[in-house]
């Protein structure tokens, strides 16, 4: 797969690829209101995250690498949307880029390997939870047939503001 400028290889996610995935979403953490985390994660700590991401089944994850380099550039994945089991059927997704690698079609890339990946696991939706304001993200998840279905007005409270996050839900 490539995008824009560079080769990028879209695979799964690897007990390798821990300490990378940490620092690229401890960038998310501390410097912006993506993810209401608020505090670093150690490769330890993220550990049991990475662990619950098998290469089959519905809660995947997938990996963007640098062809030339190995150099972690992104990541998608799928988690469980809720704990009950009637919700077995749906999932969350999300989707990091590096932020030196945005708008390169990373993000794209990532989806779409995500989603062909789910594509036989018996899903029926996807969610995704997107902190607003957003408009890239937002603009992903419409590109991958995401639809609006409703807003959390500020459910989050991080750098001293409050947060909305607006919901958008995909079938499968």
């Amino acid at each position: 797969m490539a995008s824009d400028d560079a080769e990028v290889q879209v695979r799964p996610g690897a007990e390798g690829d821990l300490v990378a995935l940490t620092d690229l979403y401890n960038h998310y953490v501390r410097e912006t209101a993506v993810t209401f985390d608020t505090t670093p994660f150690t490769p330890a700590e993220r550990r049991p995250w990475l662990l619950s991401h098998p290469v089959d089944g519905p809660h995947r994850l997938m990996v963007a690498t640098d062809a030339a380099s190995g150099r972690v550039l992104g990541y998608a994945s799928s988690s469980p949307f809720r704990v009950k089991p009637a919700y077995a059927t749906s999932v969350e997704t999300t989707v990091y880029v590096a932020p030196d690698a945005g708008r390169r079609g990373i993000g794209t890339l990532l989806y779409q390997a995500l989603f062909d990946a789910l594509a036989d696991e018996g899903l029926h939706r996807a969610y995704a939870g997107i902190a607003q304001p957003n408009a890239g993200s937002t603009r992903l998840h419409e590109k991958f047939g995401f639809r609006y279905v409703g807003t959390y007005r500020e459910v989050g409270h991080k750098f001293g503001r409050w947060w909305d996050v607006a919901w958008h839900e995909k079938e499968l």
